[in-house]
């Protein structure tokens, strides 16, 4: 009798498990699937993306949401071509794609951060803590137009001569090793990834950003687009897409260690192992200016925007004025 009453409890537990699968499965399918698309590997750009998924605000909000790496071509083109509704992007990358006869149907919906965190980092004690320190000295180019041109604009601001900085591709990994190995005089970086990696390699480095140097060249970098199609037919879609990703910045923001803990977890390239230290002290820096000083996290302010837009029209690095395009706050929470 106990044996028989053992076998009937097992049955009733094998059961009841897989009914529990069944109920779970059910569920997953009717969650809308959503497709991110990162602009490179996982990092603390991204964190309240993790934390949204890693915490369940996306499944909340009945959504199932891959995030997946770019492919060769870009996130842009692979969300604009509807392959991913959301993907990352930066304002400045974003005019080429707004800037042609027929311009890729994406729209920024939020910006991930609230003001650019880009600027040039050098050796400490060379002489390149302003921009006309950068004459005479070498710089690491990706060769871009608008890249270009913003470094000529500060330094002749600062009273410097472009044409006496000399100029070599950039093929850096590492941007404070580099810099520590003189392979380099200067380099751009986003401050919350190199910047505070050179403190960590324990590298002393001079730095300033443009945003601090010109007012115009504070813009969004980086910020969440969306596909257009997929905002015309979906827009509730969209809202709670954004609704779960604000609440994991929200999250990030207050409790930084254990999102950076759920960033490593999720990535699943293994681009973060390794880089703890990185990491928390990242993210530590980062948590403070998500939201900074905008009333909430994602709201892209339009006269920042415009302002960016307008310089690149005013410097012919557009052939149209795109101010007023290709931005929306209409889809945050």
């Amino acid at each position: 009798m106990k044996r028989k009453k053992l076998y009937m409890l097992a049955a009733f537990m094998v059961t009841g498990v897989l009914a529990a699968g069944s109920w779970h499965s059910a569920s997953a399918e009717d969650l809308t699937k959503i497709t991110f698309c990162l602009d490179w590997t996982p990092n603390t750009n991204h964190t309240g993306i993790y934390a949204a998924q890693a915490l369940g605000y996306f499944e909340e909000e009945g959504l199932d949401v891959e995030i997946v790496q770019p492919p060769e071509n870009g996130a842009v083109l692979m969300c604009a071509s509807g392959q991913a509704q959301f993907a990352v992007d930066a304002q400045d990358t974003m005019a080429a794609a707004l800037d042609q006869e027929e311009p890729l149907g994406i729209t920024a919906v939020a910006a991930m951060i609230q003001h650019n965190t880009s600027g040039i980092l050098s050796r400490a004690g060379d002489g390149i803590d302003t921009p006309k320190g950068l004459e005479g000295k070498t710089y690491s180019t990706w060769e871009s137009p608008i890249e270009l041109n913003m470094i000529e604009y500060v330094m002749t601001q600062d009273g410097g001569d472009f044409s006496k900085l000399t100029l070599i591709p950039n093929d850096i990994t590492d941007e404070p090793a580099a810099l520590a190995a003189h392979q380099t005089d200067a380099v751009w970086v986003f401050y919350g990834w190199s910047g505070i990696n050179a403190q960590v390699e324990g590298v002393d480095c001079d730095y300033w950003s443009f945003a601090d140097i010109s007012p115009e060249l504070d813009y969004y970098t980086p910020v969440i687009v969306a596909n257009d199609s997929f905002l015309e037919t979906s827009p509730e879609i969209a809202k709670a897409f954004l609704k779960a990703a604000a609440r994991g910045y929200e999250y990030a923001i207050e409790h930084p260690k254990e999102a950076a803990d759920l960033l490593i977890e999720g990535d699943t390239t293994g681009s973060l192992k390794g880089a703890e230290d990185l990491i928390y002290a990242s993210q530590e820096w980062l948590s403070e200016r998500y939201i900074d000083d905008a009333d909430r996290w994602g709201v892209i302010d339009e006269d920042r925007w415009n302002a960016f837009y307008g310089w690149l029209s005013e410097h012919e690095l557009t052939q149209n004025d795109l101010t007023g395009k290709g931005f929306s706050n209409g889809y945050l929470p």
